[in-house]
C-alpha cells in the first residue's frame, strides 16, 4: 500500500468517525453504532471510499484482542467469586438456555448442521458488552439492581465467548464420525503451557521493566505480552483472542494491572472502533433489499427469544421487579460484538457459508442498532404507566414524632442515627421497599416503606405534630415534590434540604425552604482545605481561606437566587464574584490584613466540618 493510498484511506476513517459517532452519541444512540454506520457509509457498497475490507478486517481483529486482555485484567478470581451467584447463576442460565433454544431453531427450522447449529446458537446468545455497559454508563444505572445483573450476565457471557471462540476451529476440524483427539489436546496443552509459563514469566519481567521507568517502554512490553501469547496461540491452531485473556487473567492480580490497563486503552479504543467500522464495511445492506422478510423476521424472532427466556431469569433468580426485569431484557436481548468474530471464523472454517454469514451479521447489527431505541422506549413506558407499589404502603403506629425523615439512603441513615443516639423521636418514611428490608436486618426502628410525596402517608405519620422535616432523598424531582406538599399541609414544619447542585438550590428557595444543603458543598470545602495544608499552609491559613470562600459563596448563591432564570444576569453575576474572590485574596495576602484576622474572633481557626 503506497503511501498516498494509506493516508487517503485514514483520512476517510477518521473522518467517517468524527461526524457518525458524535451524531449517535448525540442522539444517546451509543459509539458502536456510530462506528457501524459510519463503516457501512464509506464501504463499498454505498459510498466506495474503501473497498479493501478484509485487509481492514484484518488489522481491526487485533482490537477484540486487546479487549479481551483488558476484560481478562478485570477477572481476578477475588471479584469473580463476589459475584459467584449473579455471573455462574444468572448468566450460565442464560447462555445455556438462549444457546440451545436459538441452536434448535437453527436445526430444524433452517436445515444447519448439528455443528453449525451449536455455533449459531453460542454466538447469538452473547449480547453486546459494548452497548450493554456504555448505556448503563451513561444513564447512570450500573449501580441499580437490573444494572449490576446486567454487568454479571455480560461478564459471564464474556467468559463464555473464549471457549466459543476456540470451539470454531475444533469443530471444523472434526467430522459426523470421527473427533479429532489431538486437536483437543494440544489446545489443553497449549493453555497450560500459556498459564504455567505465564505464572512465573510475566511478574519478573515486568518488574524488571518497571525498573528503566518508562512508560513507553512498560507499554510496548504489554503489547509484546497480548502479541506475543496471541501469536503463540495462533500458531498452534488455537483463537488468539483466548490467549489474550489467558494473559489479561494471569495479570489480573499484578501490581501492575491498572497501569496496564491505562496504557493499552486507547489501542484498544482506537482499533475497536476500527473493527466496528469494518463490521459496517462488510455488512451487505442488499439483503434487506432482496429479502427483507427473512432479515426482519431474523430480528424480531431473535429479540422476542431472547426476551422470553430472559424474563424468568430477571423475575425469579434476579430478583428483580417487573421494570427492572424489562430495563434488563431489552439491554440483553440484542446480538453482540462476540458473535462478528465467532461468525467470521466459522465462514472461514466452512461451517457456514458466506450468505448465512452475513444474514446473521446484518441481523445482529440491526437488534444492536434497535438497542438504543428500545432502551428509550422503555424508559417512557415506565414512565408514563401508573407505579403501583409492589405491596401496600406500611401502616405507621408510633408515638408523635419530632422529626420526619424522607429519605433512608446515606444521608437518611446518618441524621437517624444521631437522633437515636440522642433519644429524639423520630419517623423515616423510604419509598425503595428493597432499602426498608435491608435496613430493618440492623435493626432500625420508626422506618416505614412508603412515598413520602404522599398526603396520606404524611397524615399517618403524624406530620401535624412534628417540628422539623428533613428532606433527604437523592432524586431531585421528588425532593421538590415533597417539599411543596409539605410546604403548602405543613406550613410550621421547619424543613431542612438535601439539594445535588445551585439549581436545585435555587428551585428549593422558591419553594421557601431556607438555606438548603449542597449536598457535596461541605465536603469539597474540608477537602480543598486538607490539599492547602498539603500544598504547605498553616492550618489556620488554610481554614481562613475555605472560611472565606465559603462565606463569600454563600452570598453569592443567595444573590443568583434571585435571577437564576436569566442566565445573562446569572453569568455575569458568576464572573463578578470570581473577581470579587480574587481581590478578597490579593487584600488577605497583605500584613495588616493577617494582623486583623488574628484580632478578630469570628474567624474560626479548625477546618472540620
Amino acid at each position: 500500500m503506497d503511501s498516498h493510498h494509506f493516508l487517503r484511506t485514514a483520512v476517510v476513517f477518521l473522518l467517517a468517525t468524527v461526524i457518525a459517532v458524535p451524531l449517535t452519541k448525540r442522539f444517546r444512540l451509543g459509539a458502536v453504532l456510530g462506528y457501524l454506520l459510519a463503516g457501512v457509509a464509506i464501504g463499498p457498497q454505498l459510498l466506495g471510499l474503501v473497498s479493501d475490507t478484509e485487509g481492514v478486517a484484518t488489522i481491526s481483529e487485533f482490537g477484540v484482542v486487546l479487549m479481551l486482555f483488558v476484560i481478562g485484567l478485570e477477572l481476578s478470581p477475588q471479584r469473580l467469586w463476589v459475584m459467584r451467584r449473579s455471573v455462574f447463576g444468572t448468566g450460565l442460565l442464560q447462555v445455556l438456555a438462549s444457546s440451545m433454544a436459538i441452536g434448535a431453531a437453527a436445526y430444524f427450522l433452517f436445515g444447519l448442521s448439528g455443528r453449525a447449529a451449536a455455533i449459531v446458537g453460542g454466538s447469538l446468545a452473547l449480547s453486546s458488552t459494548a452497548f450493554g455497559l456504555q448505556i448503563l454508563a451513561e444513564r447512570k444505572e450500573a449501580g441499580a439492581a437490573y444494572g449490576r445483573q446486567v454487568f454479571a450476565v455480560l461478564l459471564f457471557q464474556d467468559l463464555a465467548a473464549i471457549p466459543l471462540i476456540a470451539a470454531v476451529p475444533l469443530l471444523a476440524s472434526s467430522t459426523a464420525q470421527s473427533f479429532d483427539l489431538f486437536a483437543v489436546l494440544r489446545t489443553i496443552g497449549v493453555i497450560l503451557a500459556v498459564v504455567v509459563g505465564g505464572r512465573y514469566l510475566l511478574r519478573p519481567v515486568f518488574r524488571f521493566v518497571a525498573r528503566a521507568d518508562s512508560v513507553e517502554v512498560f507499554t510496548a512490553t504489554a503489547l509484546l505480552v497480548v502479541m506475543g501469547v496471541a501469536l503463540l496461540m495462533e500458531l498452534a491452531g488455537v483463537s488468539a483472542t483466548l490467549g489474550a485473556f489467558l494473559a489479561g487473567m494471569l495479570l489480573a492480580d499484578s501490581e501492575y494491572r491498572h497501569e496496564m490497563e491505562s496504557n493499552i486503552e486507547p489501542f484498544k479504543g482506537l482499533l475497536l472502533g476500527l473493527f466496528f467500522i469494518s463490521v459496517g464495511m462488510s455488512m451487505d445492506i442488499s439483503l434487506l433489499l432482496h429479502r427483507p422478510g427473512l432479515i426482519f423476521g431474523l430480528v424480531a424472532g431473535l429479540l422476542l427469544l431472547k426476551s422470553v427466556l430472559l424474563w424468568p431469569l430477571g423475575r425469579l433468580l434476579g430478583g428483580l421487579n417487573r421494570s427492572d426485569t424489562l430495563r434488563m431484557l431489552v439491554l440483553l436481548a440484542c446480538g453482540g460484538e462476540f458473535a462478528f468474530v465467532v461468525l467470521r471464523q466459522a465462514a472461514e472454517q466452512q461451517l457456514i457459508d458466506i450468505g448465512q454469514r452475513d444474514a446473521l451479521v446484518l441481523t445482529i447489527t440491526l437488534t444492536m442498532a434497535l438497542t438504543p431505541l428500545l432502551v428509550v422506549l422503555a424508559a417512557k413506558v415506565l414512565n408514563v404507566m401508573p407505579k403501583k407499589p409492589l405491596r401496600e404502603f406500611d401502616s405507621i403506629d408510633t408515638a408523635p414524632p419530632r422529626v420526619i425523615i424522607a429519605g433512608f439512603g446515606r444521608v437518611g441513615q446518618i441524621i437517624a442515627r444521631v437522633l437515636r443516639a440522642q433519644g429524639i423521636p423520630f419517623v423515616a418514611l423510604e419509598h425503595s421497599a428493597e432499602q426498608v428490608d435491608f435496613s430493618r436486618r440492623f435493626g432500625t426502628i420508626n422506618l416505614f416503606f412508603g412515598d413520602p410525596a404522599r398526603p396520606e402517608l404524611l397524615r399517618a405519620a403524624q406530620a401535624d405534630k412534628a417540628e422539623v422535616f428533613v428532606l433527604a432523598t437523592d432524586d431531585p424531582e421528588a425532593n421538590l415534590r415533597t417539599a411543596r406538599l409539605v410546604r403548602r399541609q405543613y406550613p410550621h414544619l421547619k424543613i431542612i434540604a438535601r439539594a445535588r447542585n445551585r439549581q436545585h438550590v435555587f428551585r428549593l428557595m422558591d419553594l421557601g425552604v431556607d438555606e438548603p444543603v449542597r449536598e457535596t458543598f461541605h465536603s469539597s470545602l474540608k477537602i480543598t482545605r486538607k490539599t492547602l495544608e498539603a500544598l504547605g499552609l498553616s492550618h489556620e491559613l488554610a481554614v481562613d481561606r475555605v472560611e472565606r470562600f465559603r462565606r463569600h459563596d454563600e452570598d453569592l448563591l443567595k444573590k443568583q437566587a434571585l435571577v437564576y432564570d436569566d442566565e445573562t444576569k446569572l453569568m455575569q453575576s458568576t464572573r463578578d464574584a470570581l473577581v470579587d474572590l480574587q481581590r478578597l485574596f490579593e487584600a488577605d495576602a497583605e500584613p495588616s490584613a493577617e494582623r486583623e484576622r488574628r484580632r478578630d474572633p469570628a474567624v474560626p481557626l479548625t477546618g472540620d466540618d
